[in-house]
């Protein structure tokens, strides 16, 4: 007997009526009564009595409904340990993030992926601004939460977790210090101080070469970490665009921030190799999206519907 067929012969044993029998099981009653006649050609022994008004097991019948019960649980039981073995979340998942704020964030959606996957720790890394998706490639990180834009075969894109106002990262002493607002176009009065061993594209977004009207934007020295940035900021070696909570997370009495009246928001966002979309990853990142859309009050944004804009 096949498990179909047990599964037939033990709930008709407790129904003891074919039409509500198919109903549980969501057959038609037809199907059950061929399934029963032929169980009863193969064990060559009438397992129901049955008439037009009632059903009942025979000796035969009630004795294979004893011993089959049993181990039908058990494989019932069997089954289901396995079904939830294979859906659990297990293991550990190590998450990278560049910027305080983005560490804060992966702190809140870990909280909550914890109580629904306590059989997974996170261990999160801060990852330096200078080639963010090496880890990702060689396996180090499932995941990083950096800036945008990345576009590499290698690497999928997940949602926009969000957005920032950008600001300008100027020396005290500077002309610009003394002023509300900044343009990008103001790019070109000052040496800009840049990150390397990022890909050219995320360069050219953060870091043009050029103003919206053409002129050209000196280049200061560069740095592979923000702090370094931070630093030759501070020592008057040139300026560098930032997001606005580096206001808040990077004080220094070195430092001034000032908005740019005109520049697109930096963006944020998930990204993962594209041999690394486990159960885990897909479900840390539904975690953190929900705990992105409880912080900024919407949801994130979708990668179809990016539309980021450079500098220039």
């Amino acid at each position: 007997m096949e498990l179909r067929d047990i599964e037939i012969f033990l709930t008709l044993a407790q129904e003891l009526h074919f039409g509500r029998t198919a109903e549980r099981l969501h057959v038609t009653p037809a199907r059950i009564s061929q399934a029963i006649k032929r169980q009863e050609r193969i064990l060559g022994a009438e397992l129901f009595k049955r008439t037009s008004h009632h059903v009942q097991l025979t000796p035969v019948g009630s004795r294979l409904r004893d011993d089959l019960t049993v181990g039908y649980r058990q494989i019932q039981e069997a089954l289901a340990t396995a079904a939830a073995a294979g859906q659990a979340i297990t293991g550990e998942l190590h998450i990278g993030f560049a910027g305080a704020w983005s560490g804060n964030l992966i702190v809140a959606a870990a909280d909550d992926f914890r109580t629904r996957h306590p059989n997974c720790p996170i261990h999160m890394h801060e990852s330096p601004m200078s080639d963010p998706l090496s880890p990702l490639r060689n396996g180090n990180r499932d995941l990083q939460l950096v800036e945008l834009p990345i576009h590499e075969p290698d690497i999928v894109s997940g949602p926009v977790l969000f957005r920032e106002p950008r600001v300008l990262a100027v020396p005290p002493g500077h002309p610009f210090a003394e002023r509300d607002t900044v343009s990008v176009e103001d790019l070109a009065d000052a040496p800009l101080i840049t990150i390397t061993e990022q890909p050219q594209y995320f360069l050219d977004h953060h870091y043009p070469h050029r103003t919206p009207r053409g002129r050209h934007i000196p280049r200061g020295p560069s740095t592979t970490t923000w702090q370094g940035v931070l630093a030759l900021v501070g020592a008057g070696k040139g300026v560098s665009p930032a997001s606005a909570r580096a206001a808040h997370y990077y004080s220094r009495p070195d430092i001034v921030y000032v908005p740019f009246r005109d520049a697109p928001p930096v963006e944020y966002g998930l990204f993962w190799s594209n041999t690394g979309n486990t159960p885990k990853v897909r479900a840390f990142v539904r975690a953190i999206v929900e705990a992105a859309s409880r912080e900024t009050g919407s949801r994130p944004i979708p990668p179809s519907a990016r539309r980021p804009g450079p500098l220039h």
